[in-house]
């Protein structure tokens, strides 16, 4: 089922008029070949209509397939398509899916996981029945009402100890003051008296002592006894966890060691070795299991050429990512960019896009100066500071232009793809002033956007935290759990021809902030116009920073700037 015979697909329509890729994809930022296209558009004409198995995608008016067209809690994959020539020369495509679909790692029509660890002669079923038996009896012992009962016992003695401790130590420093008291009340007795009243003191002061003494001594044998009893019940817990850890450790190694993954040269690393070169040293979660490392593993494997490659989503997106039906995405970073970059080792691929100045010929036009600041138009695609590969920026142009300007420069940024007004402080004094500005939010700043679609109401507030997706930079994800606070005011401005024209006011500032308010359904449920990272690319990203409102660092003069969009 799962020979290159199998899996090797000729495309249903003629491909005479096409032309063949001078070079493989850059896997992680391109734009589909013709022949991926419609490669991909055959295996979506498939997904409709296949009845060898079910899966809910999410989608809620899906045909065929086996959706479930209720959609509750269908969630969507990633498919991917490799143009290939096979051994006998044919043009066609290979066809894979992201870790699992409809419970399975094996399914028609697809190239197989690079290592099947579902395989019932395997060992990973087998270790994996073992470690759940260890879960179902650390659940027991967890809800063993004896453990519940020491447990509970142990917090009260504990309390009762401290409290009758407390209280003694309380009564200690009382009648220390006591004693103080009677002293100065009995300097006017006689040598003898005095001295019986200074014997009397010191007595007492030894009894509340030894009497502490006794205290801690009494509780610390209560307790041990306490602690003895609920130790030998948690010891058993505590055991059962480490043989856990130990077993999941040993079996992530060896699966580690059975993912091995080939290039066009025939070479064969392992995951554990591929990982080793990287800042974590270990595979997240599910690295190898992506379409990408999985269609190209096939190729290798079975002497074909890889030409070309595309990857798609279908179905529902995560609530937290942001995953368009269709949308052509680019290979991960976080799990196979290390994989990829080992399999792509001696095939001659396109040049990576983001090495390329995208500011090269561009004006950075200055709006305002003064001796203490500037406010600049920046264009589209155009770093506000320098990056990991390219030096060109606002920041570079700037410290070119004023030599003599002193501190940082750069108050804010916008991201590269975004257009419009930044201010710059040419000298610390400035920048300090403009810093607290945006610190306390007293700046106004006012984006305009087009959306890919018509939104039927007319005003809003998207509040939505973000953090970063560390699998996947630079893309940002909405998390309730561990995500930064994020709020955007909206207001239409027009509809027309199926878009949307909106103001956004951003209340806070994060990465990617309207970006992902935009596109997220629960946020506008609108990619920005050509958004390459949560919708569609295009010329260019329709999003530009068209009004920002400050006060003057050094004579606090409340200023305005405002650039019309060119979209």
């Amino acid at each position: 089922m799962h020979s290159p015979e199998h899996c090797f697909t000729s495309f249903k329509a003629s491909i005479a008029e096409f032309s063949l890729p001078e070079r493989f994809t850059f896997p992680f930022y391109y734009e589909p070949h013709p022949l991926c296209l419609l490669a991909a558009n055959e295996l979506q004409q498939h997904l409709e209509t296949q009845t060898d198995w079910q899966h809910d995608f999410g989608l809620r008016e899906a045909k065929g397939s086996g959706l479930n067209v209720d959609g509750s809690d269908g969630l969507g994959k990633m498919f991917g398509v490799l143009l290939v020539k096979n051994e006998q020369g044919e043009l066609g495509y290979l066809s894979a899916f992201s870790g699992k679909i409809a419970d399975q790692n094996l399914l028609p029509h697809f190239v197989p996981p690079v290592f099947d660890m579902l395989a019932k002669d395997g060992f990973f079923i087998p270790e994996q029945d073992k470690i759940n038996l260890i879960n179902a009896e650390i659940t027991e012992v967890k809800r063993d009402p004896e453990l519940a009962r020491l447990q509970a016992m142990l917090a009260d003695e504990t309390q009762l100890a401290e409290k009758q401790i407390a209280a003694h130590r309380a009564s200690m420093i009382e009648n220390r003051k006591q004693r103080k008291a009677q002293r100065l009340a009995g300097e006017s007795l006689d040598e003898d008296a005095l001295k019986l009243l200074g014997i009397q003191m010191s007595r007492e002061s030894v009894q509340d002592k030894n009497r502490l003494k006794e205290l801690n001594v009494y509780w610390d044998e209560r307790l041990a006894a306490a602690k003895l009893a609920h130790g030998q019940v948690n010891e058993h817990l505590s055991a059962l966890k480490l043989q856990r850890k130990t077993m999941s450790a040993a079996l992530q190694q060896r699966l580690f060691d059975e993912y091995r993954f080939l290039n066009i040269v025939g070479e064969q690393r392992s995951l554990g070795d591929i990982f080793k070169g990287t800042i974590h040293k270990v595979p997240p979660a599910g690295s190898g299991e992506c379409a990408a490392p999985k269609l190209l593993h096939f190729a290798f494997k079975h002497g074909m050429t890889p030409l070309a490659m595309a990857e798609f989503w279908w179905g529902e997106a995560p609530k937290s990512e942001i995953r368009q039906h269709k949308n052509y995405y680019g290979a991960c970073q976080g799990k196979c960019q290390p994989i990829l970059g080992h399999m792509l080792e001696g095939l001659a691929t396109d040049e990576n896009p983001l090495l390329t100045n995208p500011a090269e010929g561009k004006q950075l036009e200055i709006i305002y100066q003064d001796r203490d600041m500037l406010v600049v138009n920046k264009p589209a695609e155009f770093l506000s500071v320098p990056g990991r590969n390219i030096d060109d920026s606002v920041y570079s142009r700037i410290k070119q232009l004023y030599p003599e300007a002193t501190g940082p420069l750069i108050v804010h940024r916008l991201d590269m793809s975004t257009s419009g007004l930044m201010v710059i402080a040419l000298n610390k004094e400035a920048n300090k002033s403009l810093q607290k500005q945006f610190i306390t939010r007293t700046v106004k700043k006012r984006y305009v956007a087009l959306l890919t679609g018509e939104l039927p109401q007319d005003e809003g507030i998207i509040s939505l935290p973000l953090r970063g997706d560390f699998d996947d930079r630079p893309r940002q994800l909405v998390c309730f759990e561990h995500g930064k606070p994020a709020e955007t005011k909206w207001q239409v401005i027009s509809r027309r021809d199926g878009r949307t024209k909106v103001h956004l006011y951003p209340k806070t500032g994060r990465t990617h902030q309207l970006r992902v308010h935009s596109a997220h359904p629960q946020g506008l449920n609108m990619p920005i116009v050509g958004d390459d990272l949560y919708g569609k690319k295009s010329q260019r990203l329709h999003l530009h920073a068209e009004l920002l409102e400050l006060n003057h660092p050094r004579t606090r003069e409340a200023m305005s700037f405002s650039v019309e969009a060119d979209f």
